[in-house]
């Protein structure tokens, strides 16, 4: 990932120096296994725990040199570590395995992490935007449909369903974390023909994985489906931040996006506040997507293995895990720093002459008599009349069909409290929520 969407506590857990350290933990866990197991000495195990490498950027610059040689990047990181160790004891590094077995379960870790850490930027994103939604729960705004004014709604009823959805996009991303948190280490088809199967159960174990049948990598579906709960979410933030760009537009001007001190909406034209985050999330959750589909290719591999997973998910794994991270970020800060005008929701919600109250004037004549397609018919009429000659939209009914109806129940349709009375349970399901993950905790423990 490009540096400018790389946030540094996401970044540093796929530098080489990560990937490396990890590699290196499963390698002396493994020997120590061994020797627990009684299959080499006891003494040549600790001998490789207490010398084992520092993982620097001399020690990787190391392992690239000697890879120009190998051309084969965990063959020369066995070669640089059992040098480094010394013989007799180094020469037990990457006994029994294959490449994948450190490799596979390696990135495990690391998606384990990276996921932990996306979950726990998640959690507070849920909070800030069901803390909103309690914020505007009874603030009405004009609900759109097809992009017309349909019924009235509330913005914390908006923001509560946004806040259910990204708690959706939370429990996703949790199973799929759970999902990827395995190893193996059973050897060049998966058969243990050269490795104790307890090895695999120890190793795991003490990194916190578990242990899974395999061929000679771990099955890609399993990183498919962490790639498709991060596609998920940040199609949920696209789906918001397109919500945002539309309310801030001039036309509607019931939202914007915080403009700082300082900043400058266009070089040319100085009276712009543009929704320059919500269009960059919305470009972003393109790119995502796009990993999604390469990592569902990389499901198909021939036989017991081939590595043509391999290139692709040395650029996808570690940048579908950034981006989401810097997503999730940078919409929470989208959502904290939000700009909301009640009074121009109110504003435009009356600009449509009280169209937004057909369906209830539609019930009401019903109410009285009418068949539901003459009840239609009459509201119908009379709400394009009432936006073609610009006249509310109750007086041209009363015109038309007042006969039928008492005043006390034209009162009661255009009542916007009663409209509303019932769009509080999204905001209170969304409380609800915020309440759980604050119970949870942002926090997510991680070895």
């Amino acid at each position: 990932m490009i540096e400018r969407y790389t946030l540094a506590e996401i970044g540093e857990i796929f530098t080489d120096r990560s990937r490396m350290e990890a590699w290196l933990d499963v390698e002396v866990l493994t020997v120590e296994a061994l020797a627990v197991l009684g299959r080499i000495p006891a003494a040549d195990a600790a001998f490789v725990r207490a010398n084992r490498p520092v993982v620097d950027d001399e020690f990787v610059s190391a392992v690239n040199d000697r890879e120009r040689i190998t051309n084969h990047d965990l063959a020369a990181f066995v070669d640089v570590v059992q040098a480094r160790v010394g013989k007799p004891a180094g020469n037990w590094v990457h006994y029994g395995l294959t490449s994948s077995d450190v490799v596979d379960t390696a990135l495990s870790l690391l998606l384990r992490r990276a996921g932990n850490a996306i979950l726990c930027q998640l959690a507070g994103a849920v909070e800030a935007v069901g803390t909103r939604s309690v914020e505007f729960r009874d603030t009405i705004m004009a609900g759109r449909t097809h992009g017309m004014h349909a019924e009235p709604t509330t913005f914390g009823n908006k923001l509560g369903l946004w806040t259910l959805q990204l708690y959706r996009d939370y429990g996703r991303l949790e199973r799929a974390v759970e999902g990827i948190s395995v190893g193996k280490l059973s050897g060049a088809v998966g058969t243990f023909s050269n490795i104790d199967p307890q090895v695999e159960v120890m190793v795991c174990d003490a990194l916190g994985l578990k242990p899974v049948p395999a061929t000679q990598v771990i099955a890609r579906d399993r990183h498919a489906e962490y790639l498709y709960a991060l596609a998920s979410l940040a199609s949920s933030i696209e789906a918001f931040a397109t919500e945002i760009r539309h309310l801030q537009r001039t036309e509607v001007q019931e939202a914007e996006e915080y403009f700082q001190e300082g900043q400058k909406g266009s070089s040319a034209m100085p009276h712009k506040r543009n929704p320059i985050l919500s269009e960059r999330l919305v470009g972003l959750s393109r790119v995502m997507r796009g990993y999604l589909v390469s990592g569902l290719e990389d499901i198909a591999l021939w036989h017991e293995r081939d590595i043509s997973h391999s290139s692709v998910e040395r650029v996808i794994m570690p940048d579908a895990s950034i981006l989401a991270y810097y997503m999730v970020v940078k919409f929470t800060g989208l959502i904290k720093g939000l700009i909301v005008y009640p009074q121009r929701m109110k504003e435009n919600l009356d600009s449509s002459y009280g169209l937004v109250y057909s369906q209830s004037l539609l019930l009401a004549l019903v109410n009285a008599g009418l068949t539901r397609d003459e009840a239609y018919r009459i509201v119908q009429s009379a709400a394009r009349q009432a936006g073609t000659e610009r006249r509310p939209l109750r007086d041209v009914l009363v015109s038309m069909a007042g006969a039928y109806l008492e005043e006390q129940v034209l009162s009661d349709a255009f009542d916007q409290s009663r409209v509303i009375s019932n769009a509080g349970l999204t905001v209170d399901a969304a409380a609800a929520v915020v309440e759980e993950i604050r119970r949870l905790g942002h926090g997510r423990a991680d070895s």
